[in-house]
């Protein structure tokens, strides 16, 4: 860094005509990106090659002054760089969802405490039967750590029919009360896919930056979009950051190629808000995250088939959603 800095140091600040010119040489430089290939079920990436840091001090200088950072993703020394600039364009909800960050009470949890995360959900069970699982969760989760250190609670209610379809009997099978029992055994996911508060409080609180942080290992185009707007939902279910953070993540999100506004939606708790929202065209659904219309508060996100086809169900029909109900903070979790 020392070295880095005494070469940038040396190296005149250019205009924003420069600039410009040089984003343009480098977007034009960009062929034939790698591209993440995405699990249809998660949509989680798998990442085909080593994310690798490769630009010349005098480029940095000018990227780093026009808020772009520069990657080669590939093994070949000569890859052409990623560029993954926060475009300029505003969408209104998260934008709002931003400003009023601060109308709501904030949190301090310390290290050794717990974020319990109180919700209702509904998801699709598929197999031999398809029908809409509901529940009501209770979710401990350590302030700093992977989910293998948290616990849950849940409670199993009636279910409802997969759209064009009957309940199926074995859907009254597991209603009831569950737990506390261990959350899970395993969490594999990457530094920077962390959503325990100790790590999201360690975000950037530039907007800019935190777009960059939803990219981080992504090439460009739809597939790269969809998982950064995924990685978005995974910061806000069952996830707390400071309000600065989080102001910074609603500005990011709201750059998102493709992210449009739903007048309406409604969580799994029946409370109608308005919602940004990005449509997955492999999955044939909209990703909504749904916003007290009011103060513009979360309360969660649900997905609506836009595509019949691909998703195999009545253009309009909610296939998942969930509401965040309450949010604490406690010494210890349940034994």
């Amino acid at each position: 860094m020392t070295q880095l800095e005494r070469m940038r140091s040396e190296i005149p600040r250019p205009d924003l005509a420069d600039l410009r010119a040089q984003e343009e040489r480098l977007l034009a430089a960009i062929v034939d990106p790698p591209s993440v290939r995405l699990e249809r079920a998660g949509m989680r990436p798998r990442i085909e090659h080593r994310l690798r840091l490769s630009f010349a001090a005098g480029l940095a200088a000018a990227a780093a002054s026009a808020g772009v950072v520069v990657f080669a993703v590939g093994s070949e020394p000569d890859a052409p760089p990623i560029l993954h600039t926060m475009p300029v364009k505003v969408e209104m909800v998260l934008n709002q969802a931003a400003e009023s960050v601060n109308m709501s009470p904030e949190l301090h949890p310390k290290p050794g405490q717990f974020l319990v995360f109180e919700s209702q959900t509904m998801d699709t069970v598929g197999g031999h039967s398809t029908f809409l699982a509901r529940s009501k969760r209770k979710v401990w989760l350590p302030v700093e750590g992977d989910s293998t250190g948290g616990f849950i609670e849940s409670e199993g209610l009636a279910p409802s029919p997969y759209p064009g379809r009957p309940i199926p009997p074995e859907a009254w099978e597991n209603l009831g009360r569950s737990g506390p029992e261990k959350l899970s055994d395993f969490d594999h996911r990457v530094e920077y896919l962390r959503t325990d508060y100790a790590y999201l409080s360690r975000l950037p609180i530039e907007p800019a930056k935190m777009y960059q942080h939803l990219y981080t290992g992504l090439a460009h185009g739809a597939e790269a979009d969809a998982e950064a707007w995924a990685r978005v939902g995974n910061m806000l279910s069952e996830a707390y950051m400071p309000a600065a953070q989080r102001a910074a993540l609603f500005r990011a999100a709201a750059a998102i190629p493709g992210v449009t506004t739903v007048g309406k939606a409604v969580d799994a708790a029946g409370r109608t808000g308005v919602a940004a929202a990005r449509v997955n065209p492999w999955l044939g659904i909209r990703e909504e995250y749904i916003f007290d219309r009011k103060t513009y508060q979360y309360l969660g996100v649900r997905s609506v088939v836009v595509d019949a086809d691909q998703a195999k169900a009545p253009v309009g029909s909610v296939l998942t959603s969930s509401a965040l109900l309450r949010i604490s903070v406690v010494d210890q979790a349940p034994r």
